[in-house]
């Protein structure tokens, strides 16, 4: 799974899911938790669970008890950097971007969106779920007054790149790209992309596999 000390992607891509898991026990007061019971509740190998597990924290499993869930969930925040809230910025006001404002979940994982920019003089000076949404032109003073390094993309594809270039311009250092194209950035601007058509096609190709 990895090599050279370094984790995998998939280990990555696993670690959230195993701390949303844990905090579904922890609201129903579950004091403690296997491997086993862990890949049962998403559908994983209790092996694969165990050596991620291992590799991000320092609780040690009990025979028969398992991990003491409260101090499993604090060393998963800690390694995802849950516990520092990150701010964020996010450009296009429109139906996913005013979504993505209105959800407050994100701040469970360190995540907080400031404000939004955008170029449509109807929702300019507005306010989404308390966030400001300003002009275009305020998104380098905002980025840099307030050093903020994540910037988020919900415009069509055929405007993604040049935002992309003024979030770079202004600073941002990560981007989180929910048009469905590919970013042509410097390899150290850190950049995810959300393809939802992608997912959806993958989606109905899975269903018709199983029908």
């Amino acid at each position: 799974m990895e090599q050279n000390g370094e984790m995998s992607k998939a280990t990555l891509r696993r670690l959230p899911s195993y701390l949303r898991y844990l905090y579904s026990l922890g609201r129903q007061n579950v004091l403690t938790v296997s491997s086993t019971t862990i890949a049962n509740g998403l559908g994983l190998n209790p092996v694969q669970v165990r050596k991620d597990i291992a590799l991000v924290s320092s609780v040690a499993g009990k025979p028969k008890t398992g991990y003491v869930t409260k101090e499993l969930i604090a060393d998963l925040e800690s390694f995802l950097g849950y516990h520092n809230t990150r701010d964020a910025v996010l450009v296009g006001a429109g139906g996913l971007g005013r979504a993505i404002l209105g959800y407050d979940g994100f701040r469970n994982y360190g995540l907080n969106i400031m404000a939004a920019f955008d170029v449509n003089e109807n929702v300019i000076g507005t306010e989404v779920n308390g966030k400001p949404v300003y002009a275009m032109d305020k998104l380098e003073s905002v980025v840099k007054r307030f050093k903020i390094r994540i910037g988020i993309i919900c415009v069509p594809s055929i405007s993604a790149q040049s935002i992309a270039d003024k979030m770079v311009e202004a600073g941002i250092k990560a981007i989180w790209c929910f048009a469905p194209v590919h970013l042509n950035l410097s390899p150290d601007i850190a950049v995810k992309g959300e393809d939802l058509a992608a997912s959806l096609a993958l989606l109905s190709m899975q269903l018709e596999n199983r029908d």
